[in-house]
């Protein structure tokens, strides 16, 4: 493979309910190799710049790989695993049956069914990471990513004198 390594985050703020997407790039990639899910990750190895969440504590929730596969917290080890599963992470469960020119949904209690997922540990082959904010730091993740201003304090000023 040609050109740098890197990893698509999406970080989930706890106070604001929404969802920031950041490159992890550099020596950051190498950081998180390694890591399963459930782990704790300080916030200065996500972003660049001025874009670092410093002073922020972020937990791994989960992740995809190259083809869009979902990484299930049960499955130790990172490569690829081929899993009796039954609705949850990776299989929403639904059969989709078209009768009459229109399509149904049904959700058959005990449907199973063989899928291909892979194991909790991030790699190389790993492309997306979800994390979630544990602690928060000094500024607010929408001053972080430019969507709002940062309040500076201004002190007034005595020329009314």
């Amino acid at each position: 493979m040609a050109g740098e390594q890197a990893f698509k985050a999406v970080v989930n703020g706890a106070v604001d309910h929404r969802a920031y997407a950041v490159d992890i790039i550099g020596s950051n990639y190498n950081h998180f190799l390694g890591k399963k899910i459930g782990d704790s990750v300080d916030g200065m190895f996500v972003g660049d710049g001025d874009q670092t969440l410093s002073g922020y504590k972020l937990q791994i929730t989960g992740g995809s790989d190259v083809t869009g596969r979902p990484m299930r917290p049960d499955l130790d080890g990172a490569g690829v695993k081929s899993v009796l599963v039954s609705p949850g992470v990776g299989y929403k469960g639904k059969r989709y049956v078209k009768k009459n020119a229109k399509e149904y949904v049904y959700k058959y209690d005990g449907i199973r069914r063989r899928r291909n997922l892979r194991g909790n540990v991030i790699s190389q082959d790993t492309r997306q990471i979800n994390l979630k904010v544990v602690e928060a730091g000094k500024r607010s993740l929408p001053v972080i990513f430019g969507l709002e201003e940062e309040a500076a304090t201004e002190t007034p000023s005595d020329e009314e004198e």
